[in-house]
């Protein structure tokens, strides 16, 4: 089973560390990774441009609005994602503490993927 690992966190508090520190984080989830990468467990990954470089399309109205910006206002933003094969959801979630070791504050979210079309880009 495929599980997105979902990063919320601080936007601010982030995207306030200095080089050095954003750098420490990268080092620890790359050992993760690495790790997951031998397994032949680990699919893509991506960390995600601050909120303020979103756009939103609302479909409530019809055209659709389009406005800069997030969906939501929270307290946590979604920051990145990883894309990995469990055995179990215990598997994932065990995997889940590993990514939050590497990783200070906020939380991961765990939820298994249907996997819809297997398209690749440039494909």
């Amino acid at each position: 089973m495929l599980y997105a690992m979902l990063c919320y966190n601080n936007e601010e508090t982030v995207f306030a560390w200095s080089k050095d520190q954003n750098d420490a984080v990268m080092d620890r989830l790359a050992s993760v990774e690495e790790k997951l990468k031998k397994q032949g467990r680990l699919g893509p990954t991506a960390r995600l441009m601050p909120t303020s470089a979103a756009t939103t399309l609302r479909k409530q109205t019809e055209p659709p609005l389009v406005i800069d910006g997030p969906f939501a206002e929270t307290k946590e933003q979604l920051l990145g994602f990883f894309i990995i094969e469990c055995v179990s959801l215990d598997e994932a979630v065990d995997t889940a503490k590993e990514l939050g070791q590497a990783n200070p504050g906020g939380s991961y979210e765990i939820r298994p993927l249907l996997l819809f079309k297997d398209n690749k880009v440039g494909s």
